[in-house]
């Protein structure tokens, strides 16, 4: 496959091995009573397909391929997959620190993509800010990634968070239930924690992906600073020393300890992570430590 710009080709290979977890039970879904039709594993034969790179060559009819010299893909009637999202934070405050939160947090949402992809999962990436962006749906094998790779690169942060218009929204376009893997610093002034409650109470499981700069947890600044936040636009003067720096680190703490209690309650996760950690790092500690995948 052609490297791509947000992860490199090495990388890809050695997310081969892994798949996405969850582990709820989705009425109607993997395991559940309801048909649907897609290329994979199945008892009814339903249809082929031309063949594409990626696809499984275990679902190749080679006897076709004997008599025609091409390759055609299997189709059966199977259960229809439970929905993956990618809710991908946008918004201004992304853009800070000395290694950018977004473009940490697309390399992410394309890893996590890539790995769906490879399992032949639905993924629909779903950008955010205030509102809602438009999204980008994907599925059927490893040939689906580089459009999405270009759907994250086109990707431009803008504007503040508001958690509370996007549970609302998220919740009246995807009435269906599914794993919602949130990738966000959570920085939100209204707070995050009821709507993220909101969005798992509706039957949602939580994966929530917290993505940090060194200095968002703790600055190096001293002495008197004039500070401007990134979203608001409003300004404070604050005096900066040892002092305030052990009460802002145990505040922010205390913040990413909330976050955690949100995801865990319900059979979800959570996972902590600072930019200076490498995406490899990143997917194979902690994220599948946390069991999202495995």
């Amino acid at each position: 496959m052609k490297p791509s710009p947000l992860i490199d080709s090495a990388l890809l290979e050695k997310l081969e091995r892994l798949a996405i977890r969850w582990q709820k039970s989705f009425p109607g879904l993997v395991g559940g009573h309801n048909i649907s039709h897609f290329a994979g594993p199945g008892q009814e034969f339903l249809d082929h397909r031309q063949f594409h790179h990626g696809d499984d060559l275990r679902a190749v009819n080679w006897r076709a391929y004997l008599r025609l010299e091409k390759l055609f893909l299997k189709m059966f009637q199977v259960e229809p997959r439970i929905p993956v999202r990618i809710l991908l934070d946008c918004s201004n405050s992304m853009t800070t620190g000395g290694v950018s939160k977004f473009d940490y947090a697309r390399k992410l949402a394309a890893a996590l993509c890539y790995v769906g992809l490879v399992r032949l999962d639905t993924i629909c990436i779903q950008p955010f800010g205030e509102r809602l962006g438009d999204s980008f749906l994907c599925g059927g094998g490893r040939h689906r990634f580089i459009p999405a790779v270009n759907f994250l690169q086109d990707l431009k942060p803008s504007g503040r968070t508001s958690y509370f218009q996007i549970a609302r929204e998220f919740i009246s376009t995807y009435p269906q239930r599914g794993l919602l893997i949130i990738i966000s610093d959570f920085l939100d002034d209204a707070g995050c924690e009821r709507p993220l409650q909101y969005l798992s109470d509706f039957g949602h499981e939580l994966d929530l992906v917290q993505v940090w700069a060194t200095e968002d947890r703790e600055p190096a600044w001293e002495g008197q600073l004039d500070l401007t936040d990134a979203e608001t636009g409003a300004k404070l003067e604050i005096g900066f020393d040892d002092a305030a720096r052990r009460n802002y680190v145990e505040a922010f703490d205390t913040y990413a300890r909330d976050i955690q209690r949100v995801g865990l309650r319900n059979g979800g996760r959570y996972v902590g992570i600072s930019t200076a950690t490498t995406i490899e790092e990143a997917v194979f500690g902690p994220m599948a430590r946390s069991g999202g995948l495995e």
